[in-house]
């Protein structure tokens, strides 16, 4: 099918807007869910013959530590040790002492204050391996150490190697006593192949399109408000988060970035022919978009006037191919190539995963690389995520999320969780409809712009849609 996707068949046009889904409400976990993710990871333990796991957490990399516990250890340090055929225990500094009772899996807790911030009392100090003795870490067992991501390499035994605080280390290796008995685990968790996290069952999925719809409804507002002698402030109160947790730093960017490795929103003023970038993304999902401050090519820079056909157009062409023939039992190399094979990389320049999964964080892993046999499956949640740049030409985004489901997961969505279910086809009809993407039947889209793209943000009426084969 390549001859489809290319920019003959991308067309600029009028269409109406996506629905601004102004009435989200987030949904909890609930305790089914957690004793469905402790059974799992318990299984899996077993089958790779561990004994015990030592889950780092902290606020930038607290995922696999709140997997289980329901909570981040917000901005101090925390541990959570699991044994396999015995208790868990949660390892906390001073300030999440009372997180301990809400904790979702039953631990026993143990006051670390080394977890602290600096300066705070360290009463009863005692160091690190009196804590993690009394959490049961002994010679004689096998460890797994979970921090935040693991380290594959087609050529390196990376199991030796860890990302977590050395100071924890130190302590847990000279407990262990025999150095080989303590292996990185966080594939457990996130690995595309095995890990628990990747795949989420109708609970999760509805919890997390939360997020997702949220940063989509925020980009949407933010295309929508975009004029010129506007900063990057003022456009930027279009990310209303109602307190959510921000899973990346939002970018509300026009004309040159990073000025004096500034990364934030600042007052710099929008002008016509500016590059722009818009970005938020919260739990469950994240969604860009990057093009222009102009009406039409009329405006564009000269030098960047073939923007639309050499860049923008061929683009979309690539993330109509993606949604359209991604679907369950897929290998990632298979997705892989289609993308490679429908907008080269050694042409477009872009070089990262051309999808990934997510989660609590914006990016877990991915299975989506050149070769990957791990296969797409129901209840993955993947970023649509293709960064191209071309040498003189501003950037193009279309990134939003979705979730793949079979027929018994959508059955279970939508007998469980109607108003998340709604909204999942009323994106898939605009999407099919409007934009005319014809969506594999394996995805639901988890904002109501996933498929959206304006790539010329002063006019305000029209979008890059398919044209029928």
């Amino acid at each position: 099918m390549k001859h489809y996707y290319n920019s003959s068949k991308v067309e600029l046009k009028k269409v109406m807007q996506p629905e601004n889904e102004e009435t989200l409400l987030p949904v909890m976990l609930k305790d089914e869910t957690f004793e469905e993710r402790r059974e799992k990871l318990f299984s899996l333990m077993g089958e790779k013959e561990l004994d015990t796991l030592v889950i780092y957490g902290d606020l930038e990399h607290g995922s696999n530590f709140e997997y289980l516990t329901g909570f981040l250890p917000r901005f101090e340090e925390g541990l959570l040790v699991v044994h396999r055929k015995g208790k868990a225990y949660l390892l906390l500094g001073n300030e999440n002492l009372k997180m301990a009772a809400h904790s979702r899996i039953e631990a026993e807790l143990i006051h670390v204050p080394y977890f602290s911030l600096p300066n705070q009392p360290m009463d009863g100090d005692y160091g690190i391996k009196e804590p993690l003795r009394q959490a049961g870490i002994r010679a004689g067992i096998k460890i797994g150490v979970v921090g935040w991501k693991y380290f594959t390499s087609s050529t390196l035994d990376n199991s030796k190697l860890f990302d977590i605080p050395y100071y924890i280390m130190e302590g847990l290796m000279e407990l262990a006593e025999d150095k080989a008995s303590v292996i990185n685990a966080c594939g457990l968790f996130i690995s595309p192949e095995y890990g628990v996290r990747t795949v989420n069952n109708a609970n999760e999925i509805a919890h997390l399109e939360f997020g997702a719809a949220l940063s989509g409804i925020n980009i949407l507002e933010a295309q929508n408000r975009v004029q010129p002698g506007m900063s990057e402030m003022e456009l930027a109160q279009s990310y209303k988060s109602y307190g959510q947790k921000q899973s990346v730093i939002s970018i509300c960017a026009t004309g040159e970035r990073f000025i004096k490795a500034n990364i934030y929103p600042s007052d710099k003023k929008i002008k016509v022919g500016d590059r722009m970038s818009l970005t938020v993304g919260y739990k469950g999902g994240l969604n860009s978009r990057a093009g222009y401050v102009v009406k039409n090519e009329n405006e564009l820079p000269d030098q960047e006037k073939q923007y639309l056909e050499l860049l923008a157009k061929p683009y979309f062409a690539a993330c109509a191919a993606w949604l359209v023939q991604i679907h369950i039992g897929m290998q990632g190399g298979e997705l892989y190539n289609l993308v490679e094979d429908v907008f080269p990389k050694a042409k477009y320049n872009w070089f990262l995963n051309p999808g990934h999964l997510t989660s609590d964080d914006e990016w877990m892993s991915s299975p989506v690389y050149n070769g990957s046999k791990d296969i797409l499956k129901s209840g993955m949640l993947l970023q649509l995520d293709i960064i191209p740049s071309i040498i003189g030409m501003g950037g193009t985004s279309c990134e939003s999320g979705i979730a793949l489901a079979d027929d018994a997961l959508k059955k279970e969505i939508r007998d469980k969780y109607p108003m998340v279910w709604a909204r999942m086809e009323a994106r898939l009809n605009y999407i099919r409809n409007v934009i005319n993407i014809k969506v594999s039947n394996d995805v639901l889209p988890l904002s109501c712009i996933t498929g959206y793209y304006r790539p010329f943000f002063l006019d305000k009426e029209k979008a890059l849609t398919m044209v029928d084969a």
